[in-house]
């Protein structure tokens, strides 16, 4: 009867601690299957120094576009990036406009553009209009992309380290795909994002494990963000039991080390008294 008592607390206490963990181990969930949730965050910050553009301009005479392609014009100045194919992992290097400290780039026969802050569908309508309002080309169609988008992911993941991807939408879950998700030890519900804004470095929280996630500000992340996985306590705590572990056995390692030296040293010496 005593044994029984017992018994059955204990098993509700573990039947509680699983359930708990499997709530804190699994994404979004506290949001019902098959409900929509609103995105609010938004996903590009605009053009900054230090990106790397793809400039594509078509028109219905395709000889009228050479001079203004890079793969065609091969009087252009070109500055070439590598991009990595996140679904292959390949790198390779290709051409592209690298905007300057001063947030400017050449582009050809327009000149010297002033790029920094705008979106990229903006920049594309800029230079359309001027390629028809000065007469290069009456239907001049043009496309900008981001070809360097960099984030990088650190802390409790499979494969932490540096994400290049080409474009400027890149979602957090998606992030944490490409380096193969969180370790079973990593915490969903607090994961650090460090953001550059107006030249600050801003901190800021994100709850995996929540729908409140789509609302967040880094739920799409921006140019150059740095995402931190913190390790569960658990894992800080064996973290540091090993590390102590090794210390005393480095110590010891030490300390061996010279008794043996020492007894050589020894044996050496009493040797040559002998002789």
């Amino acid at each position: 009867m005593k044994v029984r008592k017992l018994f059955l607390p204990l098993a509700v206490a573990v039947l509680f601690a699983s359930c708990r963990s499997q709530e804190e181990i699994a994404y979004v969930n506290d949001a019902p299957r098959d409900t929509a949730v609103a995105v609010h965050g938004e996903f590009s910050k605009g053009i900054q120094a230090n990106d790397l553009l793809s400039i594509y301009v078509e028109s219905e005479e395709p000889s009228s576009t050479i001079q203004f392609n890079q793969e065609t014009n091969k009087i252009a100045v070109t500055t070439t990036g590598t991009v990595m194919n996140p679904a292959t992992g390949n790198t390779g290097k290709v051409p592209g406009y690298l905007v300057d400290g001063d947030g400017d780039i050449v582009f050809p026969v327009l000149g010297n553009l002033h790029v920094q802050g705008m979106s990229h569908s903006d920049l594309a309508d800029m230079i359309a209009a001027r390629l028809r309002d000065e007469g290069h080309i009456n239907d001049a169609h043009v496309t900008v992309k981001l070809m360097n988008f960099k984030v990088s992911v650190l802390g409790d993941v499979a494969k932490p380290g540096e994400i290049l991807v080409q474009g400027e939408r890149l979602t957090i879950f998606e992030a944490l795909s490409i380096v193969g998700d969180l370790q079973i030890t990593g915490l969903r519900n607090n994961v650090t994002v460090v953001r550059e804004e107006n030249g600050k470095r801003v901190v800021g929280e994100i709850d995996l494990t929540s729908k409140e996630v789509f609302g967040s500000p880094y739920y799409y992340l921006h140019q150059n963000d740095v995402i931190y996985v913190e390790p569960n306590a658990r894992k800080k705590k064996q973290a540091t039991r090993d590390m102590t572990w090794m210390s005393y056995l480095s110590s010891a390692v030490s300390v061996v080390s010279l008794a043996f030296t020492s007894l050589y040293y020894l044996t050496l010496t009493q040797r040559y008294r002998n002789q």
